[in-house]
């Protein structure tokens, strides 16, 4: 195994747990490359006017860095297993910004596809899984708050960043936008990557738990199922099977939730502030629904979270007024923000931790499936009905079938058995 981090003398006490210090750099990778991610809609009708291309055709981009994404995140789960995310992040980081850095010089579609399709989303990869594999392995208890406190970066950069790409693109245009945004990411994301740490071994200290009594073994980390052990599963498939649901519902709405709205006739500003509040009220899912994770479990938070996104879906279709648009933004933000934070706590708690980081890779390629799939299907029911109203009622579907797939699953703790 490499292992290029610092170990700490045996009898070394640091004053400060390390594990917070992963959390914040992590919260400011996830901020800065999922908050960018996510402005694809905001560029959407600028890039989409000059060239003259179809929503499908533009939206196939963002569908296949999902796939990319989807794909190469299994890789990354495994680095990051062997290798740790200081060396994983600095790899995507520098692919990430190089991506949107190309996309200031696109004019062809082939192009759009390999930049962002490919270069993007192979940046992209190495920051969910790794992120959410390393805090997995940082806290044993406080597990599904430190989750949600990591993922509220993604949801302020997706609050932040949208406006402020909005604002560039209407001062300059959108191509100095990307140069602009992608050298923001360049600095940040390598910066904060130097500061990571796998897990807590590798810094002489332990998983966090709340009793100071039962103080964690340094080889925790080292208990749980195989790929191939959990594979052979049926939690494996249902979880898989539930994801690519949530990835479904959440994309599809957030890369065409901007087109939508300044088809109702509104204007981009408030088009993106909606977008935006999606992002702001998944902060409170991510650390409300993460907390009460701890709680009632991370099965019951996916419960809640297809349920409300279940009921608002239909909402949609027939919001006209700005309220109701708003108001689908809080509820759907809050549903997109707690399904999140209970992804990689329910894959340990189902897996272990031996080899969280691919296993979780591998069941989130059904995510990134579903996200894949959304937003082209989405564009797609749009070029042929000119109306986004069935795709919103289709996303419905797939909201009640993550539902019952949920209330399927079965929770048990025996992938601690195996060491």
């Amino acid at each position: 195994m490499v292992n290029e981090e610092i170990r700490l003398s045996p009898g070394t006490k640091p004053r400060v747990f390390y594990g917070y210090v992963v959390v914040v750099c992590a919260f400011f990778c996830m901020m800065i490359v999922l908050g960018l991610h996510t402005s694809f809609g905001v560029f959407f009708k600028p890039v989409l006017t000059e060239f003259g291309w179809t929503r499908a055709m533009t939206s196939g981009a963002f569908s296949l860095a999902m796939v990319t994404h989807g794909l190469l995140g299994i890789a990354m789960g495994g680095l990051n297993d062997k290798l740790g995310p200081r060396i994983v992040l600095s790899i995507c980081g520098l692919l990430f910004s190089l991506g949107f850095l190309l996309m200031s010089q696109i004019s062809a579609i082939w192009q759009l596809y390999l930049f962002y399709g490919v270069i993007i989303g192979a940046g992209a990869s190495g920051v969910w899984v790794p992120l959410m594999s390393t805090v997995a392995r940082w806290f044993i208890d406080k597990r599904g708050l430190m989750t949600g406190i990591v993922l509220v970066g993604y949801s302020i950069g997706g609050l932040t960043i949208p406006p402020i790409a909005t604002h560039l693109i209407s001062t300059y245009d959108w191509r100095i936008s990307y140069i602009i945004l992608g050298s923001i990411a360049l600095v940040i994301v390598i910066s904060a990557a130097q500061f990571l740490r796998r897990d807590p071994a590798q810094v002489g200290q332990t998983p966090y738990v709340n009793n100071k009594g039962r103080e964690p073994s340094l080889e925790l980390g080292t208990q749980g199922l195989s790929l191939k052990e959990a594979v052979n599963t049926s939690e494996f498939w249902v979880f898989f099977s539930l994801l690519f649901c949530s990835g479904f519902c959440m994309f599809s709405v957030i890369v065409h939730i901007v087109p939508h709205v300044t088809d109702l006739g509104f204007s981009p500003a408030i088009a993106s502030s909606i977008l935006a509040t999606i992002s702001g009220t998944a902060i409170a899912g991510r650390v409300g629904l993460g907390s009460t994770a701890d709680k009632i479990g991370n099965k019951g938070v996916f419960i809640i979270g297809f349920f409300l996104m279940l009921g608002i879906l239909p909402w949609l279709v027939s919001a006209q007024e700005a309220w109701q648009l708003y108001l689908f933004a809080i509820i759907f933000g809050f549903a997109h923000g707690g399904l999140g934070v209970v992804e990689s706590p329910l894959a340990a708690e189902l897996f272990g931790l031996k080899s969280h980081g691919l296993i979780y890779g591998v069941t989130l390629l059904g995510w990134t499936a579903g996200a894949s799939v959304g937003p082209f299907v989405t564009g797609y029911i749009f070029d042929v009905n000119s109306s986004y109203k069935m795709a919103f009622l289709v996303g419905a579907a797939l909201a009640f079938l993550g539902l019952l797939l949920t209330s399927v699953l079965r929770v048990a703790r025996r992938a601690t058995a195996k060491t």
